[in-house]
């Protein structure tokens, strides 16, 4: 009997990995590295997570299905423009060929929203330091101006329109 007992305590003593601990899904403290969605500075808590971990599953869920990013080509004298499908193409390569992806908000310079606070226009300075290897690294300093919507007041904000106001 004693051996039956001290046989199923080692069992279970041994089962337990103090190396490889249970994943803890207790929500106590309520944080999250990510932002709440619902606000404006959430959408841009989000972005910077998306590109310091280079994640586009994240950055995906933060473009509406008729997004459209505009940017002017100085040297053609043009606006180019792009849907949401080549913008997810652009930037899963960008995440793919750098080490490293370092993005900094600064001051939101312009805020307007509309009554029912379903539409909100956004321009903001950035700064953007990309390291491809140690000894190429790229410093943007940059201005965006962003249109989000979302149904209700209630519901996330889906980004619509970005438009890289920066002079490169």
């Amino acid at each position: 009997m004693r051996r039956a007992a001290f046989l199923c305590c080692a069992f279970i003593a041994l089962s337990c990995n103090p190396f490889a601990p249970a994943l803890d899904e207790s929500t106590e403290d309520g944080t999250s590295v990510l932002g709440d969605a619902r606000s404006v500075e959430g959408i841009f808590q989000n972005m910077k997570y998306a590109y310091t971990f280079r994640d586009t599953t994240i950055y995906g869920q933060l473009l509406g299905g008729e997004y459209v990013f505009l940017y002017r080509d100085y040297d053609r004298g043009v606006d180019v423009t792009w849907g949401r499908d080549e913008e997810m193409r652009t930037t899963n390569g960008l995440f793919q060929n750098v080490q490293r992806l370092d993005l900094v908000w600064n001051n939101i310079i312009a805020l307007s929203a509309d009554s029912a606070n379903t539409r909100v226009n956004v321009s903001r300075n950035f700064n953007l330091t990309v390291t491809f290897n140690p000894s190429d690294v790229l410093r943007v300093d940059g201005y965006v101006s962003l249109t989000m919507t979302r149904p209700r007041s209630d519901d996330a904000w889906q980004i619509i329109q970005w438009r890289d106001e920066s002079n490169f």
